[in-house]
């Protein structure tokens, strides 16, 4: 179908707006589907315009399956009328509560609603809905890059309603919002984690004034639940350059409520002429590194940069000044491995498998360095393998990642001795003894031979057993084990049949 786009910038307050070119919009708005949905809405009476990001992401020219469709009406009744014309090959879902409809056919998802206006009580997210116009609709929308609308009518087709100046803002990369940002904050305060998260996906600046209106609404955050922060947290955390978001939470006050754990590393302490680094902004440094690490991005690598964030947060119980030494932060692994699943449970983030996989990380960070640092022996590499099972490659990125030194080759002395240490992984991998560490003698065994329920005696012997096998100290064989079973069990007291 020719297309024959008359792109206008109207109700825009500025002379220069840069007029995209026919061609490039139509390169998305060559759609079937758009001309179904005008022509449906021409039969109807009504207008209708597609908004919201699939119009921010045409000028940006980002792929985006994110369609909405405003209807100055009735959104549900075009849904159905469309819905009606496609026949049985597209379906329909319709939500009566929210007032909205959506059309699927294909891999293509169109979300049809009435344009409407809002208000807000102060104690809840939740807004007060009415019938409004499209000006109403725009007035409501979070920032002015998601405020732009194109009308869909046979008449007006491609012409683009910009009544806040979205395509300056998108030129200039820079997020503000429509109407006062106090007041947009103050109405649905999970607006200021979009506001940090767009800024981070796109790398736009954040406007002064919105940014400052962020800083002094921070604390509204405290009514918006913590499955929709996480939600947002997680699309920063997969940003292309997660540090973008972080330093923006941290900055406007946002971070010190929502992990402050994380927040409170942001300090360097001086005594005696000696300081130690800021961890927050080092945390920052080790998050891009595994970020850069991971390409393409996969949502299987979140735990991973999760991982990257918490690494450190052991360090502000842990740090101390031993005169002579200077600042330590011992066992701040441990310490920070069992603030993991308290930090899960307060942001609603999965308690399961991928907790117990963060946690892990954060325990087991310092340990590829402490054997860098010392001779790389069998023994230690296969302790190390043992416990960090399948994640081992996450683990070695996550440690290598933390290497920021400033001095090359201090940097560099480190990751050679990392490499070494893949390199030593990799022959135990081959001899398989990843297999072979658990002893061939099991506790059932040990149970049934000393007639033992289970106990920390049972414990005790397996563990025996396990530490000769990693030591080396006998093969994970059959006699050689039990001969040692049975000298511990006889220093315990324990007896056979």
């Amino acid at each position: 179908m020719e297309i024959n786009l008359v792109f206008r910038a109207i109700f825009c307050n500025f002379a220069d707006v840069k007029l995209y070119s026919d061609q490039a919009l139509a390169k998305i708005l060559d759609k079937e589907m758009f001309h179904l949905i005008g022509d449906v809405a021409d039969k109807m009476g009504v207008e209708c315009y597609v908004v919201g990001g699939f119009v921010r992401d045409i000028f940006l020219e980002r792929p985006s399956n994110d369609i909405d469709v405003i209807v100055v009406g009735s959104g549900i009744e075009v849904a159905k009328a469309l819905k009606d014309r496609l026949g049985k090959k597209a379906h329909l879902s319709v939500f009566k509560n929210f007032g909205t409809a959506q059309v699927k056919m294909g891999d293509e998802e169109i979300e049809f609603v009435g344009a409407r206006r809002e208000s807000y009580s102060h104690d809840s997210r939740k807004p007060i809905v009415e019938d409004g116009t499209l000006e109403d609709d725009q007035n409501r929308r979070d920032f002015t890059i998601n405020a732009m609308a194109i009308c869909l009518n046979k008449k007006r087709f491609g012409e683009l309603v910009d009544p806040f100046n979205g395509i300056a803002d998108l030129e200039d990369g820079i997020i503000a919002t429509p109407l006062d940002p106090e007041v947009t904050f103050s109405d649905d305060p999970l607006r200021m984690m979009r506001c940090i998260r767009f800024a981070t996906q796109l790398n736009f600046q954040i406007e002064d004034e919105t940014f400052d209106a962020l800083s002094r609404m921070a604390d509204r955050i405290k009514i918006v639940s913590g499955e929709r922060i996480e939600v947002e947290l997680n699309k920063i955390i997969m940003a292309p350059h997660p540090s973008i978001g972080f330093e923006y939470l941290q900055r406007s006050g946002l971070l010190q409520i929502i992990l402050p754990e994380l927040a409170a590393l942001d300090i360097v302490e001086k005594r005696d002429g000696r300081a130690h680094k800021n961890n927050f902004y080092h945390t920052l440094e080790v998050l891009e590194n595994v970020a850069k690490s991971q390409q393409p991005i996969a949502n299987s690598q979140l735990w991973l940069r999760w991982a990257a964030l918490l690494h450190d947060i052991g360090k502000t119980k842990s740090k101390r000044w031993e005169p002579g030494i200077g600042w330590t932060f011992h066992n701040h692994n441990m310490i920070g491995a069992r603030q993991v699943p308290a930090i899960f449970r307060r942001l609603k983030l999965p308690m399961g498998a991928e907790m117990k996989y963060v946690q892990k990380m954060v325990d087991l960070h310092m340990r590829p360095q402490v054997i860098a640092d010392s001779e790389v022996t069998d023994s230690a590499v296969r302790r190390l393998l043992n416990d960090a099972g399948d994640d081992i490659d996450d683990l070695m990125t996550l440690c290598e990642a933390d290497i920021t030194s400033k001095n090359e080759v201090k940097k560099k002395m480190f990751l050679e001795n990392f490499r070494m240490v893949r390199e030593k992984l990799a022959d135990l991998q081959v001899k398989d003894y990843k297999r072979l560490l658990q002893p061939v003698i099991d506790g059932n065994e040990i149970m049934e031979l000393f007639h033992l329920q289970p106990s920390r005696e049972v414990g005790v012997l397996k563990q025996y057993l396990k530490d000769a096998v990693l030591d080396n100290k006998v093969e994970n064989e059959r006699e050689p084990l039990m001969q040692l079973l049975l000298e511990k069990a006889a220093q315990m007291g324990l007896k056979t049949n």
